[in-house]
């Protein structure tokens, strides 16, 4: 053992040297390392979006009841409604209630739907010399998957189970107002067409003889 000699008034006195303590640094695992720093950046991209929801919470217009599309909107029709997080959308503010009230719908408003200005219009949806129809149709039938309001068709007469006739085609131009699925294998589409087809066109949508292609989209 090891001893150290103090100098004192009363002598030398003889003591213990307590050896110095080694401490062990520890190691980071650069797996745990790497967790924290993923946790922190999660945290971080967390708050960041409940900022940016808080942010975009904003007053819009919602369809308060249905709205058969060529119908003009009253203040009945609107409500404001409180959405957070609207990216994406483009709702139409309550405070321009007054811009939206009195135009016209080019397609059927759903109650509790956002209300948006692509689907108003100021134009009346027939124009002078048009009237309009409903031809109904199976899902094959229809050219397109949707069809929405502006888009121009052609319908096309076509021969009955017992016609042996060889006379050609009628041919009719039309324009979509509305587009309805009443049931899965029934499409209903609501036609803008010149006053003088529309007879003929009812008596062969009638015998299921007509045939829709699609010529221009909107």
């Amino acid at each position: 053992m090891t001893m150290a000699t103090t100098p004192t008034l009363g002598g030398p006195i003889d003591a213990p040297i307590t050896p110095p303590r080694i401490v062990r640094q520890r190691r980071m695992r650069p797996g745990l390392l790497g967790l924290a720093v993923l946790l922190i950046a999660l945290g971080g991209l967390g708050s960041a979006f409940a900022i940016t929801s808080v942010r975009a919470t904003g007053s819009y217009l919602a369809v308060a009841r249905a709205v058969p599309v060529g119908t003009v909107l009253s203040a009945d029709d609107v409500v404001a409604v409180q959405v957070a997080g609207g990216q994406g959308l483009d709702p139409v503010p309550s405070d321009r209630v007054t811009e939206v009230l009195g135009k016209r719908a080019t397609v059927t408003l759903t109650p509790g739907t956002l209300l948006t200005m692509a689907q108003l219009t100021d134009k009346p949806l027939l124009a002078p010399g048009q009237q309009q129809v409903s031809v109904g149709l199976k899902p094959s039938e229809v050219p397109a998957k949707r069809l929405r309001p502006g888009d121009k068709v052609l319908l096309f007469s076509t021969r009955g189970e017992n016609d042996t006739t060889a006379a050609p085609a009628t041919r009719f131009q039309a324009t979509v107002i509305d587009m309805a699925t009443p049931a899965a294998n029934s499409v209903v589409l609501y036609l803008a067409l010149a006053a003088k087809d529309v007879p003929a066109v009812v008596a062969l949508a009638a015998s299921d003889r007509i045939a829709v292609v699609l010529s221009a989209a909107a």
